[in-house]
């Protein structure tokens, strides 16, 4: 952890949140802020799209590039190329013990380690060469294959490397649940959703293809690979669910055939009237490397139109390095990241009628999904206008990202307002329509809150649900009292639900970023915007906390491990992105003559390369809260602008779309809604 000052009561030793710095001191930081704010702009312009959007690289973990690998091999189309690229990128991300973890700085994980070696294997590298032999040497002291998780394993069962029979069954009758049913696919999160549909056709029909090796070195006792283990009391959940899948097994025998057909059948159909017009699933790789697997599997040749685009939506997922090294991001984030660069470069100072916040504006409209997706299962009747992550995801829009879209729509002067209105009417509608039951917003899906998918012995690769989260809710608060909205119901509604789930410390937990910096950094400027004064004692406690976790360097950083760790909560190296958000909280607490709010800016301009960029290595991004992290490369531009600007002009505001009165007139009617 980074070294902090401790005082008596064991909190950071940094200065209260009423103390000022000296005026000549905060004048130089301010002088200093402006310049590192006018070198950002320059340095996010210039990595701009000719078409208007902004894209940083999305970095995650070798098990992407891993499964890529065995993917082509499964299908027979693995080139040497491809293979040595991907090594050498696998081979770059080992630590010195012969691991491979799954964040910057972060411990060996199992199941990647796994992955990762056997990739290496496929790449030629022998078990004998030392770092296999470190590789192999920890995967056997952590329980071997056996102790990975469950889709690793069936990386393997593909190969031989693991039996069927010691998986859990995921019957593809599944499909035929009715929504309303328990562990019907619409109880799973969307990206779960997207996987155990294909998935449950390759666990019925259990393929296996020639292994090129054997993995004897990677079990405990390679006579005994899956050793046997005491189930769990039958009282407990899990126990109740390993017997719910000793049943399913016993149904995988006497399964009528027609039915079992069937159902595979409508999996097919279900996967491919969901491939996106780039040839993707969700925008996101799992999704696509299964739904390529079953579809191979029911017969869909390499050379079928959706297989095809499949395969070549995979390789727009590839970043190759300067070395020549191939990374495969798991998702691509163009949306996201240009909302939050216009969100940057407006409340930097940029004019509003700039041309590159009009292409932009221009692009995003573009972007707007206004057909029906998955969502609708749940609100049928509500009518669409939102916003995905990706370049192509029609089927799931997020309401997170519309929210910042509205946002970011919101900060420029286009010369058509009226396209800009119409498109934030339909989408703010459409936000507003998808809060769940308790009043909070999840990411993808209302109500996505079954308690039961979780606890399948399937689903132990991360979080499958979707439930609300404080930061999304945060973002829908916020872009709803710009729209004029801070007195609906909705609205208040929403804060209501913040106001619940602050923890004891102060803090907000952070679904989708990491992890109570995060989530503190979209609270608190979003119930200021609703209306809470910064006098609030719910804001003090967040003002109170950040103070207390300030590193001694100016900055704030919060480790991954604070989602397993509370003692981790707010701790961690600083990092720009970190940085940025606990400084928003502050500025937006009315916080901006402090001493902690100018330590903060004083280490943005200060860690600032030459370039107007910022370095993170660190990741600071969740996919899953442990289980999947994410290192956005465009997080450590976009939010350290916007800090300094917002901490050299001051907080934003919407620009008005039109003549004021009829703005009103349009907020007015919408409230009434």
């Amino acid at each position: 952890m980074t070294a902090k000052t401790e005082g008596s009561t064991g909190a950071p030793a940094v200065t209260g949140a009423g103390d000022a710095p000296e005026t000549g001191a905060a004048e130089e930081v301010r002088q200093a802020a402006a310049r590192a704010a006018e070198r950002s702009v320059a340095h996010l312009l210039g990595r701009q799209d000719a078409e208007g959007w902004w894209k940083g690289d999305l970095e995650t973990n070798v098990t992407m590039d891993a499964e890529d690998l065995l993917l082509r091999q499964f299908l027979g189309i693995l080139d040497e190329d491809t293979l040595r690229a991907a090594a050498l990128h696998i081979r770059g991300e080992q630590r010195e013990d012969g691991t491979w973890a799954t964040f910057y700085g972060g411990p060996g994980e199992l199941s990647a380690t796994v992955e990762a070696y056997v990739a290496l294997r496929l790449a030629g590298d022998l078990p004998d060469e030392p770092h296999m032999e470190r590789a192999a040497d920890w995967v056997r002291r952590h329980g071997g294959i056996a102790a990975a998780r469950v889709f690793t394993r069936i990386w393997l069962a593909l190969f031989g490397w693991w039996r069927w029979e010691d998986l859990p069954e995921l019957p593809p009758e599944i499909i035929f649940l009715p929504s309303w049913f328990p562990l019907n696919i619409y109880d799973f999160g969307c990206w779960a959703r997207q996987t155990i549909v294909p998935m449950s056709v390759v666990l019925a029909k259990r393929p296996v293809r020639p292994a090129p090796f054997a993995l004897d070195e990677l079990h405990t006792d390679p006579r005994r690979p899956n050793p046997p283990r005491e189930p769990a009391s039958w009282r407990s959940w899990d126990g109740a669910f390993q017997r719910i899948d000793k049943a399913v097994r016993a149904y995988r025998r006497i399964a009528p055939r027609v039915l079992r057909r069937a159902a595979m059948n409508a999996a097919a159909r279900w996967i491919v009237e969901r491939q996106e017009n780039d040839g993707c699933w969700g925008g996101i790789q799992p999704p696509a490397v299964y739904s390529l697997i079953a579809l191979h599997l029911l017969g869909y040749d390499l050379g079928h139109p959706v297989m095809r685009a499949g395969l070549e939506s995979l390789d727009r997922f590839t970043v190759t390095r300067e070395d020549g090294a191939r990374m495969v991001e798991a998702c691509q984030s163009p949306v996201w990241d240009t909302c939050l660069a216009v969100i940057a470069l407006a409340d930097a100072g940029l004019p509003a009628d700039h041309p590159a916040l009009v292409k932009a504006a221009d692009w995003m409209l573009g972007e707007e999904i206004v057909r029906p997706g998955d969502w609708a299962v749940r609100r049928p009747g509500l009518t669409p206008g939102g916003w995905a992550f990706e370049f192509h995801n029609d089927n799931y829009p997020d309401i997170d990202d519309t929210a910042e879209v509205l946002l970011a729509l919101r900060r420029v002067r286009h010369p058509d307002p009226a396209q800009i209105e119409a498109a934030v009417r339909r989408g703010a509608r459409w936000t507003a329509g998808m809060q769940c039951r308790d009043g909070g917003w999840g990411a993808f899906d209302a109500d996505n809150t079954s308690p039961f998918p979780n606890r399948l012995p399937f689903c132990d690769f991360g979080e499958v649900v979707d439930p609300p989260s404080a930061d999304v809710t945060a973002h829908v608060v916020e872009m709803l009292a710009w729209e004029g909205l801070a007195s609906h119901p909705r609205t208040r509604r929403g804060v209501a639900w913040l106001l619940d789930h602050q923890e004891d410390s102060g803090a907000w937990f952070g679904r989708w970023g990491v992890n109570h910096v995060y989530g503190t950094g979209a609270v608190v400027p979003a119930l200021v915007a609703a209306g809470l004064p910064a006098s609030h004692p719910a804001i003090r406690r967040a003002v109170d906390w950040l103070l207390s976790v300030q590193n001694e360097d100016g900055g704030w950083g919060e480790d991954l491990r604070s989602y397993r760790d509370p003692r981790w909560a707010g701790r961690g190296a600083s990092t720009a992105s970190q940085t940025s958000w606990a400084l928003l909280a502050l500025l937006s607490a009315g916080e901006r003559d402090s001493t902690a709010a100018e330590r903060g800016a004083r280490w943005l301009a200060r860690t600032q390369r030459e370039d107007g960029s910022w370095d993170e290595p660190y990741f600071t991004g969740t996919g899953f809260p442990w289980d999947f992290s994410i290192n956005y490369h465009l997080y450590r531009q976009v939010f350290p602008l916007t800090a300094l600007g917002r901490y050299v002009h001051g907080e934003p505001g919407p620009v008005p779309a039109g003549p004021p009165a009829a703005a009103a007139d349009t907020r007015a009617a919408e409230a009434r809604r």
